[in-house]
């Protein structure tokens, strides 16, 4: 179940934090939240329709730029709730907002963005969603609002 600050995410998914997710300043190092990120790109990518544009088109997403501010530290032991919304849908790009939630801190941990294209694997370049994708996406948004 979602922690109630992911209400407006359509995809969230339960992360626990593992001891080796540690680094020498004693909390989560700042990589891991990236991996988090990434866990819950790969989730909205599956629910709008873009691992299986890639499977049988090779049309999918590439990164294209992503950030991350931090806005408290994590600890082991603690269990992350991620969610992951579309903004800014534009013809062959889409921004994904991805939001932190610590459940022993009951707070937002971390907020990110990135980037993400519809990229031709075949012929190596940009291309336009796919119509499918891009309704999806447009109706994901939609829950978020």
């Amino acid at each position: 179940m979602a922690h109630g600050l992911l209400t407006s995410y359509p995809v969230s998914l339960s992360i626990p934090v593992q001891w080796g997710e540690m680094d020498a300043y004693g909390h989560v190092n700042n990589t891991i939240f990236f991996r988090w990120f990434e866990s819950a790109r790969i989730a909205f990518l599956d629910r709008c329709g873009l691992l299986d544009t890639m499977e049988r088109d090779r049309i999918g997403a590439i990164l294209r730029s992503t950030g991350c501010r931090f806005r408290a530290p994590v600890f082991y032991p603690d269990t992350v709730e991620v969610g992951g919304r579309a903004r800014d849908i534009e013809t062959d790009r889409f921004t994904m907002e991805y939001l932190v939630v610590s459940l022993t801190q009951e707070a937002v941990v971390g907020e990110g963005t990135g980037v993400i294209v519809s990229y031709d694997y075949q012929a190596r370049r940009k291309t336009p969603l796919p119509d499918r994708v891009r309704a999806s996406l447009e109706s994901l948004a939609d829950e978020s609002v």
